[in-house]
């Protein structure tokens, strides 16, 4: 038998290096396996049993049909998640489709745990919508000077910096004196405040329809915005995935990227207050564009609707992970937008217990990026925006409606399950993204 096999039962014991280094000395001295592994046990003790996957899912509740509204792939991954020891409860929302660990559109809740994989690597990622007093008549004579300003004010794609900081308490908080992984990451956060990455996350200039609620005009114009903690969060995401990894293995066997943190650990702790520092620099790369774009545009914000997804909350004994899901809390507002060319909701989250009180953060995707460059051509997406005259700078095809599932369908789905109600419809006149690959 290799040394490797046989030391396999003790992999995750902090003394592996200590045990291994035992064992070779001992088949130095031609010892039999049988002795060798006898002695590693008087010596250092049995190893640890290790914690495994159930055998089979609990359930969890599946919001569409699938195969139809959601692909197989992404109920699988939930599934998997559904076999963890630390799993509850879980809910699959109909945007739903594959990601890495927990599926794009996947709730879990784990009891006392978190993930940072299930969290996802753009942490606190967000929607963030400013209704604009100013008449919707009045503003449309101004498309294109509204568009050239909303350029101004931010930067698009991976990477993308600013030559200024802008001013924000966020840069002054104390949470970046932590530890020294997040005083090495206040540079980067200077540089990006107010910018918007790549892949999905875009700035809209959107008209809206009240659909019922007195709080909104009956027409509006809005700003709709989605990005999150750019490179913050990705790098405190990685380095997390990594600790939690290795603080998995040395009690539990699962699969790669479903590993993760106890709360009450030094680390859990650490994980925990970086997640909220980056969803706290993403709520401030809104509000940065977002107040830059009103002081420009010069109009006057009326109402502001936020909320957002890749992140954890806590319940009591419970860690809720929504992945491309979003709270839906009784009387909590929030956006689910569609596609460049596609209508995007308001609407107001009912508490529904079995969604965990989750909703959808937005359509979905119905093809992979990869695919959705082999099918669609640009000319097919340039006459779809000329119809609905939508202006768009960093057109991709693998951001076109045509890569995503019909937001009316997945909004009636949430509607008939009672998990929201609809309170505004917008359609967007004009859109920025980054024009190139990404991810959430």
């Amino acid at each position: 038998m290799k040394l490797q096999t046989m030391l396999r039962p003790w992999k995750g014991d902090k003394r592996y290096t200590e045990i291994a280094k035992r064992a070779a000395a001992l088949k130095k001295q031609r010892l039999s396996p049988d002795a060798i592994a006898a002695t590693l046990q008087t010596e250092f003790g049995a190893p640890a049993e290790l914690l495994r996957v159930r055998e089979r899912a609990l359930p969890f509740n599946v919001f569409g049909i699938i195969g139809d509204d959601i692909e197989g792939n992404a109920y699988s991954q939930l599934a998997l998640a559904m076999r963890l020891p630390i799993a509850v409860h879980g809910a699959l929302m109909p945007d739903a489709h594959a990601g890495f660990a927990l599926p794009i559109g996947g709730v879990f809740a784990a009891h006392r745990a978190v993930s940072p994989a299930m969290v996802g690597v753009d942490i606190g990622c967000r929607m963030h919508l400013t209704v604009f007093a100013e008449p919707v008549d009045q503003v449309l004579t101004h498309r294109d000077d509204l568009f050239a300003i909303l350029q101004a004010v931010t930067v698009f794609g991976a990477g993308g910096v600013r030559r200024k900081t802008p001013d924000h308490p966020i840069m002054h908080a104390n949470q970046w004196d932590m530890t020294a992984q997040t005083r090495s990451l206040r540079d980067k956060a200077a540089r990006q405040l107010g910018t918007s990455g790549s892949g999905n996350h875009f700035a809209n200039l959107m008209i809206g329809e009240r659909l019922g609620h007195d709080d909104l005009p009956q027409r509006f114009f809005a700003l709709l915005t989605h990005s999150g903690s750019r490179g913050v969060g990705y790098t405190l995401a990685r380095h997390f995935i990594n600790v939690a990894a290795q603080a998995t293995a040395r009690i539990a066997h699962v699969p790669k990227m479903y590993e993760w943190l106890d709360l009450d650990s030094s680390a859990g702790h650490e994980y925990w207050a970086a997640m909220e520092l980056a969803g706290n620099f993403a709520q401030a790369n809104h509000e940065v564009i977002h107040a830059l774009f009103a002081r420009q545009a010069r109009l006057t914000p009326l109402h502001v609707v936020q909320n957002h997804h890749n992140f954890a909350w806590r319940n009591g004994d419970l860690v809720i992970h929504r992945k491309g899901a979003t709270p839906a809390h009784h009387g909590e507002w929030g956006v689910i937008p569609g596609s460049m060319a596609a209508a995007s909701y308001v609407v107001e989250g009912l508490g529904n217990p079995d969604s965990l009180n989750s909703a959808s953060h937005g359509a979905g995707r119905v093809l992979s990026r990869s695919a959705a460059r082999e099918s669609i051509s640009p000319k097919q997406v340039q006459q779809l925006l000329k119809q609905h005259d939508v202006v768009v700078q960093g057109l991709s095809v693998d951001e076109s409606p045509f890569a995503y599932k019909d937001i009316e369908r997945v909004l009636e789905i949430q509607i008939e399950a009672d998990i929201v109600r609809p309170v505004a419809r917008m359609m967007p006149v004009a859109v920025i993204m980054a024009g190139e690959g990404g991810d959430h």
